[in-house]
Order: C-alpha cells, then structure tokens, then sequence
C-alpha cells in the first residue's frame, strides 16, 4: 500500500486520514467477520462457487484525476482549462503524448501505456465520469459512502463487499481465510466480511516477537482459544490458521507468469502477493489493495512529476497482474476493479495542480469484462456550462451500477438489496 502521509500536495484532511492509515481495531473486525450480522434477513444463496469470480479491488485514495489517467485528447475545452498540466494530444509533435484508444476522444498518458495490452485484448474496461452520485467534496466522507455501498446512513457499520461474502457460500469450505485486505487495518469495504483479515504484507505475516518461541505462542493460542465461546473461538483459530498457511505458501519466493514483472514498490508488492494468494487456490475470494497519493492540489505533473510516478506505479503494477494471471489460458476467474473516492477540477488551480471535483474514472478487468473501449453516459464536452457547479465532471455512472453488474454476473450473488442497501441499479454493460 503506498503510504502517501509525507505528501506536500495533499490538502489537510487527507494527510490526517494517511496518517491513521485507516486503521481499525483488527481482532473487532475479525470477530464481527466470524459471524453472521444480526440485521441480516434470509438471503438467496449464490450459485456454485466454480461459477463464481474472485475480486481484486483497488482504492485509489486520495481523489485521481480522471482526465489525467484517461486522456480527452479530442476536447478543446481540456486544453484551455489546464494550461501547464494537460497531456499532450497524440499527434502532437514530441515524444511525451497521449496513446489513442481510439479515433476522436480518448487517450492513456505516457505513463500509462503498459495497459495497453489489455485493453488491445478486450479485457480492460475504461469508465470515465464514474463515481458517487451523491454530493461531497470530503475524502472522509466519500471513501465511507463508496465503501459501505451508501451515503449519508451511519446506521450502516459493514461495507459492500463485507455483505457480498456474508451471503454466499465460501469457495472452498475449509478456507481459514476469504478475504484480506493487503493494509494496517480492515477497511470499511470488507467490514462484515467472514474470515477477512487486515495483512499488510502476506509474504511475511507472522507473530510479533521473538521468532525462538513463535512456534509455541502459536500453539498457546490454539490450546487457550480452543475453550473460549464463539465468535472470539473461531475467529482466533482462523487466525492462527491464516499465519500457517501464508507461511506454507511461500509468497515471497512467487515466480510470476508470461514475463510479469512487478514494480518493486508497496503497491507492486502487494498485487503480486494478490496474484501468489490467487494461484495458490486456498479459498481466497476478496482481495483489497490500496493505493494513496493522488490529492493533486499542487504541481500535479501528470507527464513527468509525482503523479505520473503514481501512474506508472498503478499502472505497472495492474498490467502485471493482468500479464500473470488474467493473460493466456490459465484457469484464474477474476475481476479487478480500480476506483477512487472522486476527482479533480477540470480546471488547474494557481498552484499548477486540481483541487476536489467530482466524477472521475474507473478500471474494470477481467476476462469477462466488455473491455477494449472507454464507456462514457451521457458525456459532454468540458465548457463551463456542461460542469457540475461550473467546474467538475459530471457523475453520470453511479459507481453502484458498476459493482452491481460485477457483483451478479461474475461474483454469482443476486442479494443487491442487501449489498446496496436502498438502491435499485441500472447494469451498463460492462461484463460480457
């Protein structure tokens, strides 16, 4: 997970949040995991678990400019806006330009061209204008409202995905561990989530202290938790489970496949442990990943700057995860989805950066996915008047559509009004 803490660029609520590293109490989240929740009514169980696609989602905290990770290279009205900040067209003179995705409109920066290749193989969906339908310019705020599937209800305490494994059937039965996610703490999208558990670097998750007598704490726990009444019984034993199966595994040794290389980085690390837990076949269903540093306010530089450091980072690490998993024939059933809580002003701000917006632009990927194309609703050229407030993009897909569609068709789990509590989504044909 990329620790954007140290950031100069990030406005104050955001470093705050970074510095918390959306902590949360682990053993209370593992214990609420183990459980069925209380509000939860009778639900349809989803169908067999071989149907049934594991999902990587990827966070991406902060607030990403959608326009710079997806290009208008065909809008006149991006170039006026961001003066010093724009990607070049493609046919622009100079070697630092936007890739075409196709004739007119949309492009990838340079340092985004390694997911090229998947979209050239049809299974990198690009959505721009996407997001949350409700108003809010605060991280805080739009990170929880996405991640627990609604905005502005606190009586909601578990999150979309954390529902989704709650009403179905484990892949594989005896999984000690079906989801984690790959940070310091459980994140409000797997709250509820059974065996689910905060795992900040899985190639080496073990017990704290001294290794001479780990062997025999570990056995202490299994012998004293063994006697202690559910759900504090099997939530301690899955985890004690969970550190010798990652150690039986051997992530760190992983040999990635078809010439995957991964950016040697937090985020890199991480998809490539994602990929290692995935071909292992343990029963791992949910895999979330989060990438932080995209709160632009000043000197974004998408072409050469920090952000398109960022950018190289996401994107090389998604392409190889896509190279080694997704690619070929293997018998690997994943969805990846990549988001952010909102975007950036279409307009750059006196500090050569972009300040909060709102629509911004969403990753789908997988072998099922209706990719190879950027999807837009409703999209309108970037002039003032066609702005949300007279200065953002436009929400016009709701993030919940995006999910919904993914949650039914490739994770087999027909519950969406439980998932989404009070929302009945529109399927935009995003799987195949």
């Amino acid at each position: 997970m990329t620790d954007p803490t140290n950031d100069p660029c990030g406005c104050t609520e955001y470093n705050t949040l970074s510095r918390r590293h959306f902590v949360m109490n682990a053993a209370g989240a593992a214990v609420f995991g183990a459980v069925m929740p209380d509000w939860l009514p009778r639900v349809v169980l989803a169908q067999t678990a071989s149907s049934r696609d594991i999902i990587v989602y990827v966070f991406m905290r902060g607030g990403a400019d959608g326009l710079s990770l997806c290009v208008p290279w065909g809008d006149a009205n991006y170039y006026t806006s961001r003066s010093t900040i724009a990607i070049p067209r493609p046919d622009a003179s100079g070697t630092v330009k936007a890739t075409a995705l196709d004739a007119t409109m949309w492009g990838l920066p340079p340092s985004m061209v390694s997911l090229l290749p998947s979209y050239q193989a049809n299974q990198l969906l690009i959505i721009q204008g996407a997001g949350l339908t409700f108003s809010s310019r605060s991280h805080f705020d739009a990170m929880r409202f996405i991640e627990v599937g609604k905005a502005a209800d606190p009586s909601i305490s578990t999150g979309w995905l954390g529902r989704h494994l709650a009403t179905v059937p484990p892949l594989n039965a005896a999984a000690t561990l079906r989801a984690l996610s790959i940070s310091q703490g459980l994140p409000n999208a797997l709250e509820g989530a059974p065996k689910a558990l905060p795992i900040p670097d899985p190639a080496n998750y073990v017990l704290g202290g001294s290794s001479t007598t780990r062997a025999a704490r570990q056995a202490w726990i299994n012998t004293d938790y063994s006697l202690t009444e559910e759900p504090v019984r099997s939530a301690a034993l899955d985890a004690n489970a969970t550190l010798s199966l990652l150690a039986s595994l051997n992530i760190g040794g992983y040999a990635p496949a078809n010439g995957a290389s991964y950016p040697n980085n937090s985020f890199g690390r991480a998809m490539r442990s994602a990929a290692a837990l995935i071909k292992a076949d343990v029963g791992v269903e949910a895999i979330q990943v989060d990438i932080g540093g995209w709160d632009t306010h000043q000197t974004q530089n998408p072409l050469n700057g920090a952000m398109a450091t960022l950018m190289t980072s996401f994107s090389g690490a998604i392409s190889a995860f896509w190279a080694d998993v997704l690619q070929g024939n293997g018998n690997y059933n994943v969805t990846l989805v990549a988001m952010s809580e909102f975007g950036r002003n279409v307009r750059e701000n006196g500090s050569q950066g972009t300040d909060h917006g709102r629509g911004s632009t969403m990753f789908v990927m997988g072998k099922q996915i209706a990719g190879g194309r950027v999807y837009t609703k409703n999209w309108q050229p970037l002039a003032r008047e066609n702005l949300q407030d007279g200065q953002d993009v436009k929400v016009n897909v709701d993030h919940r559509d995006i999910l919904a569609e993914i949650v039914k068709n490739r994770l087999g789990n027909n519950n969406l009004d439980l998932i989404f509590p009070g929302y009945t989504s529109t399927f935009q044909g995003v799987t195949r």
